[in-house]
Order: C-alpha cells, then structure tokens, then sequence
C-alpha cells in the first residue's frame, strides 16, 4: 500500500510529518511518499537516522498553498503544490490514499477536482471521530460544508453507517440527526425536512438528538451540516483541554487531593490519551472518488503516524466502492427529496 503525504502540510512544518510517516512504515509496512519542497523534506529525513529507504520516497513539490487565498484558484493556478499532487498520484494510480494537515479547504478541493465525487454523491463530508463514554462516535459534516440541504444530509447519513460500520466493526450503527430537542417535530427547517425522508433509506436511525448526546456513547454517526459540526467538535475539543487544566490547577492547591490524583494517576492519563484528537489521527473525506484524509492543522508526530493508520483501514476496506453501491441504490429516494 502507498501512501501520499502532504509533508510540509501543517502549523509545525515537515518535522512531525517526516517522523510520524517513518513510525508508521516501521509499524504497519506501508510504503510512504512525501511530497513537498524536496531539499526539507530529505533535511528531516537525515535529521531522523536511519530507515527503510525502500519504503520511503520523497517527490519535490516546491508550490505553497496561501491559507487566506480561495482554495480553488490556489488548487487550479498551482499544479506544483503539495496538496495537488498528492491527488494526482491518487488519481493515476501511483498511490492509494492522501493525506494532509494543511489548509483542509484546500485539501478537500484537491481532492474533489482530482478524484471526483463518487456518482450520485451532491456533497462530500468529513466523517471525524468523536471519542465516547463507550468508544467512538463519527460526527458527519465535521465542517465541510457550512451551508446544507436535506439531501446532503440524508447522503451524510449513508456514508457515516457504512464507515462506522467498516472501520469499527459496528454491525448496525446507530444513527441521530441532532437538533435542538429529541422530538420528531424539533429543529429548523433543514432538520424537519430530513426528518421526513431519513427512515425510507434502510439505515439504523435513532432520531433527533442533543448536543449533550453526542459524547454519551449512545448514537454511532452523529448527523448534522459541517457549520454546527465543526462547532461541535472544536468545542468538545477545546472543552476536554480546558478541564485537564482546571483539574491540574485544583490540584495544586490541594495536596491532599494530589496524593489521591497519584493513585488515580493511570485512570487520568486513559481519560487523556481517549480525549486526544491526535490518538484518532486524520478523518476520512467521505464522497470523493478516492481515500482522503483531511488532518488537524496542529497535528503532531503521533496523528500523523495515526492518519497513515487510518488511511490504511480507509483502503482496505474499500469503503469508497461501498459507499458508492449504496448511494446508486438510494438514488430514487435522493431524487424524490431534490423534487420535494
């Protein structure tokens, strides 16, 4: 398996690429191909020591992507750049999967005017990784999309069982659309239309829930547009961080409490690693006519090493040929929604 990596893609530059796609080739065998400015990336490969050289390849794509730019006029003006060549190696063959933690506007549209969306497909999602009280919950859009009708997510809601149930062996995942209450008749407009056609597409639908459901480990694909997906996540992210310092700082002020915190010392750092958005790696680009995954800006060695984890699952486990079965069988139900 082959593996194209935005090496330079990211807030902390090649480093934690470079180093997280050395581990994983180490670990899982994958052949890995680094693309980017070609005189950094082989810096940080000597800077690392020694490796299997057979595994690893690097391909010189000088080109940047200007974060505050339009991701398309950057993505069509700029053959050269990392992120559009990761796609390309896709498209012809020459890798398997993509992967970046760069501008994942930019990402996505590489991604689509590379690959395509799989027939049928109005819209891709991201499908990300939420952790819960009793595993993982996917939340789909995560934020690709701010502005959504009712088909896209009835698609989202597809594609998030069929992953769910590919990548965590989930046989029926258990899917809810939240909305502002639990009741049928709770939401927007969007959500009430969904809510109309969601039970004719054969899936496992739970029905409307809260935000305060999403972590209780009681729904499997979380449903939503990507402006309040996006929101959810990086809240839930940004809250789980605040309250491992609220409690390190009402530690420090009570020593006896700390003894008791050494004890409970393993339990804490479980919480932790469960909560850590780089323990889940990248999350899939679901929709497009290939496997891409779509990083945090702020990635470290370890989401990086664990994003070539799960661009591997992605791959073997054909969810894109999946994905896109399901939607030529649902095309009627689509079609009767867009007429509506």
């Amino acid at each position: 398996m082959r593996i194209a990596l935005d090496a330079l893609g990211g807030d902390f530059g090649a480093k934690p690429n470079v180093l997280g796609a050395l581990k994983a080739v180490e670990d899982f065998g994958f052949e890995v191909i680094l693309v980017g400015d070609s005189n950094i990336i082989k810096q940080e490969l000597d800077n690392a020591g020694k490796y299997d050289e057979r595994k690893v390849s690097v391909i010189h794509a000088p080109e940047f992507i200007d974060m505050a730019a339009s991701p398309a006029r950057e993505c069509r003006s700029k053959k050269n750049a990392s992120i559009v060549v990761c796609a390309d190696l896709v498209k012809t063959g020459k890798a398997d999967a993509m992967i970046s933690a760069g501008n994942s506007g930019a990402t996505m549209v590489a991604g689509l005017f590379g690959l395509g969306r799989i027939k049928g497909i109005e819209r891709p999602a991201i499908a990300s990784p939420m952790p819960t009280q009793r595993g993982v919950a996917l939340i789909v859009d995560a934020g690709a999309n701010a502005d959504c009708k009712a088909v896209n997510l009835l698609q989202f809601a597809v594609m998030g069982s069929i992953y769910s149930n590919i990548a965590y062996g989930i046989p029926s995942p258990l899917v809810g659309l939240l909305s502002i209450g639990e009741e049928e008749g709770k939401g927007n407009l969007l959500i009430k239309e969904v809510t109309k056609h969601i039970k004719s597409l054969g899936i496992n639908y739970y029905g409307n829930i809260e935000g305060r459901d999403v972590h209780s480990g009681m729904i499997d694909v979380v449903v939503c547009d990507g402006f309040v997906g996006n929101i959810v996540l990086k809240l839930s992210e940004g809250l789980a961080k605040s309250l491992f310092e609220m409690i390190k700082t009402q530690l420090k002020k009570r020593p006896i409490a700390a003894l008791g915190a050494l004890i409970a010392k393993p339990a804490f750092r479980a919480v932790k690693h469960n909560t850590d958005p780089d323990t889940y790696g990248g999350a899939p680009l679901l929709g497009v006519n290939g496997p891409v995954i779509i990083c945090h800006g702020k990635s470290s060695e370890k989401a990086i090493y664990n994003s070539i984890r799960v661009a591997g699952r992605l791959v073997n486990s054909n969810a894109v040929k999946a994905i896109s079965s399901a939607i030529t069988a649902l095309a009627p139900v689509f079609e009767k929604v867009k007429e509506d």
